[in-house]
C-alpha cells in the first residue's frame, strides 16, 4: 500500500463547484433523473445534494465529485460500476453516495469500472474491466467489485484517469501505472503477443497495476512524467520537460503517427514537437483526439461526434493524421468542458487556449 501522505495536488484537481446537467440517452439511468426519463434532448438539472467539482461519464453510468469529497454515482449498475447497493426499485436512476470514509480529490470512469483517488495519494476502484471477450475482472481474474476496493501501490498517486477498460495512475515520483484490459497496447507495457488475456502469465499481468517502463536519453535512467490522458483505447503521457508519449489504438490516427499499427510500447510523439511543449490537455474517444496547448491564440473548438437529435450538427472534419489547429467555431461565451459519455459527443474547450486535434 502506497505510504501515508498528508495531501496530494496536481494542475487537474478540480476545485470550483457548480451544477450538473445531463442530456442525451437516459435508457439505464445514466442521466440521473429517474425512471421515467429515458432521452433528454436538452441539458436537464440533476438534483444532488452538494455542489459538485467534477463530472465523469462512463459507458452507461456518471459518476459526480462533490465539494465536499464525497462520491455520488446514477446508471447502470450491472457489473458494479455505481459502488453501491442498487436493489431497491430505481434507485440507480438517481444520484446515490458512494460509501467512503476518505476524502476523495479525484474521480475517473470507464465502461463498467470507476476510480476514485483520495487527499492522501491513495486509490479506490470498483466495477469490471472487459475485452473483447467480455469480463476479465477487477483486482482479481473474472472477479468484479460492488463496492470501492484499495489498489496496492508503493507510492502515492496523483492523478488518475481512465479509458473504455483501463486505468493510468500518476504517480508523485513520476511514474505511471496501468492495469486493465490490453488488447489495443493501452496499458503500454505488455507486449502484443501477451495482450490477449496476458498469455501465458495470465489476467494477473493484466489486472495487477504495474509501471509503464520508459528509458530516458543516454545514462538519464527512467523517464519521469507530469501529467497523464486517456482516450478509449489509448494513451499519453507527458514528461517533465514536456516530450509527448503515447501508446494504444491508432487505427485513425488517434496517437498522432504516421502509421495506424497499435503501438504497445510508450512511443515518443515527434509530430508534437513542432508547435509547442506547453500542452495542457488531451482528450479522446474511440477514434479521435483534441489537445490543447498554451501558446495559439484564443478561439472556440466545437468538434467532431454529435448525437443526432441532440443539437445542431455540427461540420464534419477531415481525417488529420498529424496534431493540427483547429478553426474556431460560434459558440456561446460561457461553456464549460462537457464530460462525453461512449464516443458520440462534442467537446467543449474554454475560449482561453488554442485546440487542436488528430
Amino acid at each position: 500500500m502506497a505510504p501515508f501522505c498528508p495531501a496530494v495536488s496536481h494542475p487537474s484537481h478540480r476545485t470550483q463547484p457548480g451544477l450538473v446537467l445531463s442530456l442525451g440517452q437516459g435508457d439505464v439511468g445514466q442521466l440521473g433523473l429517474g425512471e421515467g426519463v429515458m432521452e433528454r434532448k436538452k441539458p436537464a438539472l440533476v438534483q444532488l445534494p452538494e455542489l459538485i467539482v467534477q463530472a465523469e461519464a462512463g459507458g452507461m453510468h456518471t459518476v459526480c465529485l462533490s465539494e465536499t469529497g464525497k462520491i455520488y454515482t446514477f446508471g447502470c449498475n450491472d457489473e458494479g460500476a455505481l459502488g453501491r447497493d442498487t436493489s431497491a426499485e430505481g434507485s440507480e436512476t438517481t444520484p446515490g453516495l458512494v460509501e467512503l470514509q476518505e476524502k476523495v480529490v479525484q474521480v475517473s470512469a470507464g465502461d463498467s469500472h470507476t476510480a476514485a483517488l483520495t487527499d492522501d495519494g491513495r486509490v479506490f476502484v470498483w466495477g469490471s474491466f472487459r475485452d473483447n471477450n467480455g469480463v476479465i475482472g477487477l483486482l482479481e481474474p473474472m472477479k468484479t467489485s460492488s463496492v470501492p476496493v484499495l489498489l496496492q501501490l508503493s507510492s502515492p498517486v496523483v492523478k488518475i484517469v481512465s479509458g473504455n477498460d483501463h486505468l493510468v495512475m500518476l504517480t508523485m515520483d513520476g511514474d505511471l501505472f496501468t492495469c486493465g484490459c490490453g488488447e489495443q497496447g493501452q496499458l503500454g507495457r505488455v507486449p502484443e503477443l501477451f495482450a490477449n488475456r496476458g498469455g501465458r502469465k495470465g489476467l494477473q499481468r493484466l489486472l495487477v497495476p504495474q509501471r509503464v517502463p520508459v528509458r530516458g536519453r543516454g545514462n538519464k535512467g527512467k523517464m519521469r512524467f507530469q501529467d497523464a490522458f486517456c482516450g478509449a483505447y489509448f494513451t499519453f503521457a507527458v514528461t517533465q520537460e514536456g516530450h509527448i508519449y503515447g501508446f494504444g489504438l491508432s487505427n485513425y490516427h488517434q496517437l498522432g503517427t504516421q502509421g495506424t499499427e497499435p503501438c504497445f510500447s510508450p512511443q515518443n510523439l515527434t509530430s508534437f514537437k513542432n508547435s509547442t511543449k506547453s500542452w495542457l490537455g488531451f482528450s479522446g474517444g474511440q477514434h479521435h483526439t483534441v489537445c490543447v496547448d498554451s501558446e495559439g491564440e484564443p478561439q472556440w473548438c466545437l468538434v467532431l461526434h454529435c448525437t443526432e437529435g441532440l443539437g445542431s450538427r455540427l461540420p464534419e472534419v477531415p481525417l488529420l493524421r498529424y496534431p493540427q489547429v483547429l478553426p474556431p467555431s460560434p459558440s456561446p461565451e460561457h461553456l464549460l468542458p462537457l464530460c462525453p459519455g461512449l464516443s458520440r459527443y462534442r467537446s467543449v474547450l474554454p475560449p482561453t487556449k488554442a485546440p487542436w486535434a488528430c
